[in-house]
């Protein structure tokens, strides 16, 4: 099995910038693609960014530019980095992988920016 632990979420000031991280344990092995979602109150849990074993990226059309995905496979562990937060970008943040063609998904950590 696979387990992943999303942390960095908290409080910021809109203009501010976070960086999360997700850690990956278990059968890390298997692990191919890493990404993170976000849900909004209210909202669908929508993509944010994903990142493969190789370094390749994808971003949602409107996260590209102010957010980057990167990933340090010796510590199996993506982040995100969060920069010129809006209101808009407050959610729950999860990390997501595929196991044995399984969803996995982390507990999600709560990015709040206030205005």
């Amino acid at each position: 099995q696979v387990q992943l632990v999303e942390s960095g979420g908290g409080l910021v000031q809109a203009g501010g910038s976070l960086r999360l991280s997700c850690a990956a344990s278990g059968s890390t092995w298997a692990i191919d693609a890493l990404a993170w979602y976000r849900q909004a109150p209210g909202k669908q849990r929508e993509l944010v960014a994903t990142i493969n074993k190789s370094q390749g990226t994808i971003y949602a059309d409107s996260m590209e530019g102010r957010f980057s995905i990167s990933r340090d496979n010796a510590k199996n562990t993506v982040y995100l980095q969060m920069n010129s937060l809006k209101p808009e970008d407050t959610a729950v943040y999860y990390c997501h992988t595929t196991y044995i063609g399984l969803d996995v998904w982390g507990q999600g950590t709560l990015v709040t920016v206030s205005s």
